[in-house]
This record gives structure tokens, sequence and C-alpha cells, in this order.
């Protein structure tokens, strides 16, 4: 089991309840190609550096999960072929990553 982090952002004219939808469907597309999520985290509507399909916004998510490395290329291939999804990012995590992202969880929950 390889340690990832996925960030994708949604595309901003949706309501609050299609965006609930679309995390819970990745969320469960993880889960049943034997995935364990980690953390995910909602960093709300933010402003683009760069226009993407004519939109300056858009709503980011964090999905941090162990999955087996096969999982990943369907994972990818249903992010594309959702047109709620404006971009996405998946990175595998070495030790160091993980530290971090450990790190940055704690400081999440202190605040909290």
């Amino acid at each position: 089991m390889n340690h990832y982090e996925t960030v994708f952002i949604l595309n901003p004219v949706l309501s609050e309840t299609q965006i609930e939808e679309t995390v819970k469907k990745f969320e469960d597309f993880l889960i049943k190609n034997g995935a364990k999520m980690v953390s995910k985290e909602d960093w709300g509507l933010k402003k683009l550096a760069y226009p993407i399909q004519h939109k300056k916004s858009g709503f980011y998510h964090l999905f941090e999960f162990q999955a087996p490395g096969e999982a990943i290329g369907p994972y990818e291939l249903e992010f594309r072929r959702d047109e709620r999804i404006m971009r996405f990012l998946t990175v595998k995590l070495d030790k160091h990553a993980i530290a971090w992202a450990e790190k940055r969880r704690d400081k999440l929950k202190a605040k909290a």
C-alpha cells in the first residue's frame, strides 16, 4: 500500500449538495478499490492563478489516502470523465512528505 495525496478543483458554479455528492463519489470510489482514507480537507472557494474553463475560482479539496498502485489509474480516469472536476493532481508521498503531512494535520487539529 502506497501513500497518496490528491488535490482537486471543483467547478465554482456547483451547489453545496453537488459538491458534497462529487466528493463522496470519489471517496467511495477509492474505498471500493481497496484504499484507506487518511484525511479529507475542504479548502473552500479559492481564486485561481489563471482562468480554467473561463472560471476564475474553484472549490479545492484534498484527499490523503493509502491505496494499492493499480487503483490510481482508474481513479484518475474517473476524474477525467467527470465534468465537475476542473483540475486534479495525485502524488505519491515519500517518507518525508508523509511526516510533513502528519505535522500539518496536527497543526490543523490544534487550531480547531
